[in-house]
């Protein structure tokens, strides 16, 4: 699994391969978890504002709730919370630093995945 990881992430970070197409157990509450499943939805080079994946799960009112399970992902980048921005299209909050948000996005948008 690791040779599998290393590969995977090589790849993407190498602008060759959006997709980190990796076995994941996610291990959280129903919620959390259906969140996490729509992120992974989310193809690489685009983004979504938490507005538009709370109605994505089919919770349009639970804004909020999406951007604390969001913030609860611990798999940055095999669930792609980094993909989240404000419903302005600002870039809004992410662990690893906004200028890698900022980074992580523009990569993927040099892949030209649509």
């Amino acid at each position: 699994m690791t040779d599998r990881a290393e590969a995977a992430l090589a790849r993407f970070f190498a602008g060759s391969d959006g997709r980190l197409d990796l076995p994941v157990r996610l291990r959280g509450t129903p919620f959390q978890t259906r969140v996490w499943q729509e992120l992974q939805a989310i193809p690489a080079g685009r983004t979504r504002s938490y507005a538009q994946l709370a109605a994505a799960i089919g919770h349009p009112t639970a804004v909020r709730a999406v951007a604390a399970a969001n913030g609860a992902n611990r798999l940055a980048l095999v669930v792609p919370c980094h993909r989240v921005i404000g419903t302005d299209g600002s870039m809004t909050g992410y662990a690893g630093g906004l200028w890698r948000k900022e980074r992580l996005i523009a990569l993927e948008r040099g892949y030209g995945i649509t």
